[in-house]
């Protein structure tokens, strides 16, 4: 792909140099995170974000060239290539462009025109394009033979076969391409009969939207009822508009002829155009809108799997229940299981023996942190816990997906004498003391922080996805001789059977003494070495730059520094005096540019550095169900989602609330993630409750105009600020997924 790299230099406004680094670098197999941290020098410093635009540039280059080659030499085996039309096919710049040159050339099966030439009816069909004042039954008579036994169906042959000309005349195919993308209108109407079933998509029952206009989340609602068989849909512009837009192009005289040409035209755009370009500008916007949906999908889980983690913590996980009971395991500050047991606290009479239990076990493995899973029950056994009066802090842990894991052939693995109650709540509790290292391990699909992610390109998502988590892992760092296999399949140039290998060596060999014993992984070569070795991290090694983000490769530069500051590099590291004494632009050479030096002196002031932020303490209002809350309430929540029309908010009750785009700021936003952050905490005002559906409205900015939230009854009393602190760490509850029909 490097010999596309200067026109996609052009594209992308870099320079060349940079393009071809970037891919030069991925032919030899390097990886997006390990180029933009570590060969910032070669690509002038592109983040993750520009390197794959880089790549997808250049991959969409290679396909275009393929398939313009392929068109070419098609044509030119019909033996139908002349200079005029490779000259065409030469400067095309678009798919759409190319497909259009090539559509008369193009297999097909067989149709009314191709039926009309075989019925000798072309000469009449040029006879008609040329609009002269002729007498059109007498000249459709002399094309009459046993197959066209009359003037009518001589004519409707030759209207067929100029049909078919409008439709692959590429100059017209554009204008109406042009038409379609300043006019078009995307329609939904209600099929009959389907009032009950469709009762979801209620506000496309009669709805139109320009294209250009239209978002995505709209788009891909309708196509959902669409292929839900209750919505009717189209995408056109008004037909009387495209009609004369090509008989100005075609109709040159008044005339009998020019008459069977407007009707071909009328045909033509009916049968062939307007389905034509319909289906295209229909693969294009579905495209568009699974890019967005895809984009805010990536953007969420970025920022679900970079949430706060609390660390190596004691902590007692408890994953609520009703009926069943609730789970408990205690873990300790490695996420180890320690103990699991079972308590009733929903039935009085077993209440007592409950506290007992959490109080023994809080005492028994010197427990420092409450876990809570923050489903079913939750609030109710954040209160029990609350009741105990512990004085430690209280979590409450999303659970989504937390099911999914404990049935899954990873969980098996890791708990094969434990019940999916037990995984279950142990990953909740690992969950707080790591998001990353939990969340690696599912699907990210299944942790539900999109948007109509079941309707978009799921090949397409899931590359982007795994695109997303390779890029948090690699950001955040990974100890070598703690994480699992799930997490380190992640890191650059590992992948699944390395990083089983290198878990395997671990447990038959003990820990890894120094990065360097990396080189005796079966299968991890130099290259995978070179890829890998900075994001792992080991901080009991002898060589303390391997617990830093330094690669082993500028080892050398760093014992330098050291040296000509007379300290040994223990004594260089972390020391931001002897650090601010070093001339970076000493210290450069052919492998290391400023960018890199630069970025080794950072790390060595701060080194191993977690990016992610420490958990923030959080407290819901005293409420507990929709039935609880009221128009006009001002409570505390957390973002648990982010789409394009909004952001979803959990207050502590068991639906989110939505906070339309409209109502999240005074200023004028098109994107809720200009001002919200998934796990954010915000103060939010009721705005609308419909029990019946279960959805709950609010409002962020509403807040700044209405006075404080104040005690008005029992069911709006805040939490005593007293009694222990819980903490809320939603990653994304499922209700998005249950409301997006509309």
């Amino acid at each position: 792909m490097i010999s596309f790299s200067k026109s996609v230099a052009l594209v992308l406004h870099l320079s060349q140099q940079q393009v071809e680094a970037v891919l030069q670098l991925v032919a030899e197999g390097a990886t997006i995170p390990f180029i933009a941290r570590y060969r910032k020098d070669k690509t002038g410093a592109l983040d993750e974000v520009v390197i794959q635009q880089i790549i997808d540039e250049a991959t969409f280059q290679k396909d275009f060239s393929e398939r313009k080659a392929f068109i070419e030499k098609t044509i030119t085996d019909q033996e139908k290539m002349t200079p005029a039309l490779q000259e065409k096919i030469n400067a095309a710049s678009s798919l759409a462009e190319l497909e259009d040159i090539y559509l008369p050339y193009k297999p097909k099966r067989k149709t009314k025109a191709q039926t009309a030439r075989e019925h000798g009816l072309e000469p009449l069909a040029v006879l008609l394009m040329e609009q002269e004042a002729i007498a059109v039954e007498e000249q459709a008579k002399l094309f009459l033979n046993e197959a066209i036994t009359s003037t009518e169906a001589a004519l409707q042959g030759a209207r067929d076969i100029i049909a078919e000309w409008i439709n692959e005349d590429a100059i017209i195919r554009a204008d109406i391409r042009k038409l379609f993308e300043e006019q078009a209108l995307f329609k939904s109407k209600l099929i009959a009969d389907k009032e009950s079933e469709a009762a979801k998509y209620k506000d496309y029952f009669d709805f139109d939207e320009p294209i250009a206009k239209i978002p995505s989340h709209r788009i891909l609602a309708i196509m959902r009822g669409f292929m839900e068989g209750v919505l009717r849909m189209s995408i056109a512009p008004e037909e009387e508009t495209a009609l004369l837009q090509i008989e100005k192009k075609k109709i040159v005289a008044s005339n009998d002829a020019a008459e069977h040409v407007k009707k071909a035209i009328k045909d033509a755009y009916r049968r062939l155009l307007q389905p034509s370009l319909e289906a295209e500008f229909r693969t294009a916007l579905k495209q568009k809108a699974d890019e967005e949906a895809i984009q805010v999908f990536a953007e969420n889980l970025r920022q679900l799997l970079l949430s706060s983690p609390l660390g190596g913590k004691r902590l007692l996980a408890i994953d609520p229940g009703y009926r069943t009971g609730c789970k408990i395991v205690c873990l300790d500050e490695s996420g180890n299981l320690l103990h699991t047991d079972l308590i009733y606290i929903h039935e009085k009479n077993r209440l007592d023996a409950a506290a007992y239990t959490i109080q023994h076990l809080v005492g028994k493995y010197q427990t420092q942190t409450f876990a809570i899973g923050d489903g079913t029950a939750g609030r109710e056994t954040e209160q029990f816990i609350k009741s105990l009066n512990l004085n430690l802090p209280i979590f409450l842990v999303n659970e989504d997906g937390a099911s999914i894991y404990s049935a899954s052939e990873i969980a098996r693995e890791e708990f094969p004498d434990y019940d999916i109650t037990v995984r279950g709540a142990v990953s909740i509790g690992r969950r707080l003391m790591d998001p990353l290292a939990e969340l690696v391990k599912l699907d990210p699909k299944s942790i539900g922080v999109g948007q109509y992610q079941h309707d978009v390109n799921q090949v397409r998502l899931k590359e982007r996805l795994d695109q997303t988590v390779i890029s948090c892992v690699n950001a955040v760092g990974v100890n070598l001789n703690t994480a699992s296999k799930h997490l380190l399949s992640y890191v650059s140039g590992i992948g699944p059977s390395i990083a089983e290998n290198i878990v395997k060596q671990r447990s038959e060999l003990g820990a890894f003494k120094s990065r360097k014993e990396l080189l005796k992984v079966p299968r991890l070569g130099g290259k995978a070495f070179e890829q890998c070795a900075g994001f792992l991290r080991l901080p009991s090694s002898e060589e303390p730059l391997d617990a830093s983000a330094v690669h082993p490769e500028a080892y050398p530069i760093v014992a330098l520094m050291a040296k000509d500051l007379n300290v040994d590099i223990k004594q260089l590291i972390g020391n931001t005096n002897l650090l601010q004494q070093i001339v970076a632009a000493k210290y450069t050479n052919e492998q290391f540019g400023l960018h890199t030096i630069n970025d080794i002196i950072n790390e060595l002031k701060k080194p191993g550095l977690d990016p992610r932020s420490e958990v923030q303490l959080f407290e819901f209002a005293n409420i507990y169900s929709i039935e609880d809350v009221y128009v006009g309430m001002i409570v505390p929540g957390i973002v648990t989602n982010i789409t394009r029309f909004g952001a979803f908010v959990d207050i502590g009750v068991k639906q989110d609330g939505l906070v339309h785009v409209s109502e999240i700021a005074h200023q004028y936003i098109t994107d809720p993630n200009e001002v919200l952050k998934l796990n954010q905490q915000v103060q939010v005002m009721v705005t609308e409750v419909d029990i019946a559906r279960k959805r709950i409205a609010l409002s962020i900015k509403q807040t700044q105009e209405a006075p404080a939230f104040k005690e008005k009854s029992k069911k709006t009393n805040t939490t005593s600020t007293t009694q222990a602190p819980s903490t809320n760490i939603n990653d994304a509850l499922s209700l998005l997924k249950k409301k997006f029909g509309k």
